[in-house]
């Protein structure tokens, strides 16, 4: 008892350590890029939602690049400037576009400063336009590599941080111009850093600058706290809280595809083109011109690079295919002006859902008994209740319950408690089959493993077909041999009977000395048990004729009547009592009843007959049925047995019909034909044809070994005896047993 007890515990703890394991491997970048990934499923299974800000995005696309052959002086962008901000009324400006000091020059030196001269001046008059600075060199810069400081990687000391690139005066002056981040976390669209504390200030977010600017605040609203920033009007009023991750991050609530009715556009390449219309002589394109620059009247507009060639893609929790990043700092903005953010549990609660769904599951799913299917399938039903909770809570409430290390532990667990379970299981098997095997059927073991149930006494009525075997002659045995060479002529003999019966999916029953008791159909159900009964009969008959010409040529080994040895088997099929028979304390698998009655008469009644497989006709019927005309059989007549007053009519199985030869089929058309001769009385024609069957007869009595007689020759000599004496009126041919 406590050796089972410490293995229970001992597994339970190590099912507990397993899922301490997912706790942290949950923390593993493998694990956050495939909860990264269901996330992404979430955020599609919610969809698209509305955002309470005008946002425009005004793209710099392949038609734009073309017309104003890129890469264009910084006189265009203030003509957008004041187009944007004089025409179409906007809030603010944000550009998607590092303005470096250290970009390789495309143009002459004079022209370069002629056109951020005038970039300058139309920042320093617009006012609310957002510049992007970042620590990521890009695409045709000879800047040097800047480290972002994290503070969770230790740069907590804005004295010693890198300073991000961003343009200089005269874009951006000293006290004018506003530089907003437009960097992300590990370069991926989920989450960007919040701030950059450096020794020339603190940078933020380009988006949160749009932000800012969108509720008529400056920096100075910022408060920053250890999980928390928080924004506040001049009067105390807290505008939004954002939450961060790590001290820093705030992860991205995308609102929209790309592509998508929720993101209104324009190109560049449009401003000229209707600013020109602005300008134009005509009043209607005056009109369509106003018309154009309408939609933009109190938006935010945030311009970026689209063209694939310009190398700003990435794909997105919506897009699988890589799109333009400045819809990172659309959405971005989407969710501080919404005040929508991420919500994530707390690590402590995040451990907990992993234990508790990870070894609730696991219980469930090693219920054993009659309630293990409902166990289970509650099991799985509680993992795609779960996952179905954490997509319901995103979509309503946004907030991010872990899905693959709960989900896997639950999985892992299950499946590895499942599988020690299968092995105990079948390590009992083993235990049981090991005690029982020697005395009872494999299957009678593998029924008793399966039910899970003590045997119980009682039984049960079905159809089998019951079998029967003894030795002929077995007394002879005994005298000649020893106890101990007895015993093992014995053991290989019922071995190798055992063997045959079990093969062709018999139960045996019992020995009784040198007899085999056998059934077939029972307990496993088999439609065909009569024709598995019949050729497992055949194929013993066979394998004791290999046995007999082993024996005597191992020459003085065995005495003479061992290579003589022939078997006799009868056979029944009907309805029969199966099931424990004997005392409450001691009991059998076994079979009784009047048909299991009639199979041992069958057996013994064969001696009477000169045959060594005699059958019933309902055995016979029965093998046909299933096993077609492969088993032969041959009419022996009508007979009464002992004990029983209605006539049986029975058949020898002459064998298989791979095996017989043409003489022996012979000899059962002429065998036949004597019957009827027989049942008419014509004692001459019947006499005449059973001699001629008795020289095709496959048991030659002194040719084959231990064989005294055969059907055709008994018959001759019950011939002799109603021809001395014939029988009564009446007489309908029946032949009635005066010995069992």
């Amino acid at each position: 008892m406590l050796r089972r007890n410490l293995h229970f515990y001992g597994r339970v703890l190590l099912l507990i350590l397993l899922t301490g394991v997912w706790c942290w491997f949950s923390r593993s970048s493998l694990a956050t890029e495939v909860e990264n990934k269901l996330i992404d499923l979430r955020f599609q299974y919610r969809g698209e939602i509305d955002a309470p800000v005008n946002l425009v995005y005004v793209d710099i696309d392949t038609d734009t690049i073309q017309q104003y052959q890129w890469p264009w002086s910084h006189e265009r962008y203030a003509q957008i400037l004041d187009a944007l901000f004089n025409h179409g009324r906007v809030k603010a400006v944000g550009i998607d576009v590092v303005f470096s000091d250290h970009a390789m020059p495309q143009f002459g030196l004079e022209e370069q400063r002629a056109g951020r001269r005038l970039f300058g001046r139309a920042v320093h008059a617009h006012r609310h336009v957002v510049l992007a600075g970042n620590y990521v060199p890009g695409p045709g810069t000879m800047q040097r590599t800047r480290q972002f400081p994290f503070i969770f990687d230790g740069f907590t000391n804005p004295a010693t941080n890198d300073i991000p690139e961003a343009p200089g005066f005269p874009i951006v002056g000293p006290n004018w111009g506003t530089i907003g981040l437009i960097d992300t976390y590990r370069g991926e669209t989920r989450a960007a850093p919040m701030f950059a504390d450096t020794i020339t200030g603190t940078f933020y977010p380009l988006a949160l600058q749009l932000a800012l600017m969108h509720w008529g605040l400056g920096p100075d609203a910022i408060l920053r706290h250890p999980d928390r920033m928080e924004i506040r009007s001049p009067d105390g009023v807290l505008v939004t809280r954002i939450p961060l991750r790590r001290g820093q991050l705030v992860e991205v609530n995308w609102f929209s595809h790309w592509i998508s009715e929720k993101n209104p556009r324009a190109s560049v390449a449009n401003i000229g083109e209707y600013l020109t219309l602005l300008e134009h002589e005509d009043p209607e394109k005056q009109e369509l011109g106003r018309q154009f620059f309408a939609q933009f009247n109190d938006s935010i507009v945030l311009i970026g690079p689209v063209d694939v060639l310009l190398q700003d893609l990435a794909t997105t929790s919506f897009d699988d295919t890589p799109v333009p990043q400045v819809g990172l700092h659309g959405n971005l903005l989407k969710t501080f002006a919404s005040g929508i953010y991420l919500k994530r549990v707390p690590d402590w609660l995040h451990d907990v859902l992993i234990f508790v769904l990870g070894l609730a599951i696991c219980a469930l799913a090693l219920v054993s008994g009659q309630k293990s299917v409902f166990a289970k399938v509650l099991a799985i039903l509680g993992v795609m209740a779960y996952v179905a909770i954490g997509f319901h809570l995103f979509a309503e409430l946004h907030l991010i319950l872990p899905l693959f290390a709960p989900v896997g532990a639950a999985l892992t667990t299950s499946f590895a408690g499942v599988l020690w379970q299968v092995i105990e299981e079948q390590r009992q098997k083993g235990r049981i089959k090991g005690m029982f095997g020697t005395y009872v059927s494999p299957q009678l073991v593998e029924r008793m493993v399966e039910s899970g149930e003590d045997p119980q006494l009682g039984g049960h009525e079905t159809e089998i077909t019951a079998y029967f075997s003894d030795i002929q002659s077995f007394s002879s045995f005994s005298e000649k041999l020893p106890p101990s060479r007895l015993v093992e002529l014995m053991n290989e003999y019922l071995t190798v009977c055992t063997d045959i019966i079990q093969e062709e999916r018999g139960t045996l029953d019992k020995y009784i000395g040198d007899a085999v008791v056998a059934m077939f159909g029972a307990p496993i159900a088999l439609p065909d048990h009569a024709y598995r009964a019949c050729v497992a009969s055949q194929r013993v008959h066979e394998k004791l004729g290999e046995l007999r010409d082993r024996w005597r040529a191992e020459g003085d080994r065995w005495p003479d009547i061992v290579g003589k040895m022939q078997s006799r088997i009868g056979l029944n099929t009907g309805s029969a009592v199966i099931g424990n028979m004997g005392s409450r304390t001691r009991f059998n698998y076994t079979m009784m009843g009047d048909n299991v009655n009639l199979a041992a008469r069958m057996e013994s009644g064969a001696k009477s007959w000169g045959a060594y497989t005699m059958v019933t006709e309902t055995t016979r019927q029965a093998c046909e049925t299933h096993g077609g005309d492969r088993v032969i059989f041959r009419p022996l007549g009508r007979i009464v047995v002992m004990g029983r007053s209605q006539p049986v009519p029975i058949f020898e199985v002459v064998g298989l019909r791979e095996t017989i030869t043409d003489s022996a089929f012979e000899c059962v058309d002429l065998f036949t034909q004597a019957l009827e001769r027989y049942y008419a009385k014509d004692w001459t024609g019947a006499r005449a044809l059973l001699e001629r069957s008795a020289v095709l007869e496959p048991n030659q009595p002194g040719v084959t070994p231990g064989v005294k007689t055969n059907p055709s020759l008994v018959y001759q000599s019950i011939i002799t005896t109603y021809e001395l004496h014939p029988p009564a009126d009446g007489w309908d041919g029946v032949y009635v047993m005066k010995e069992k």
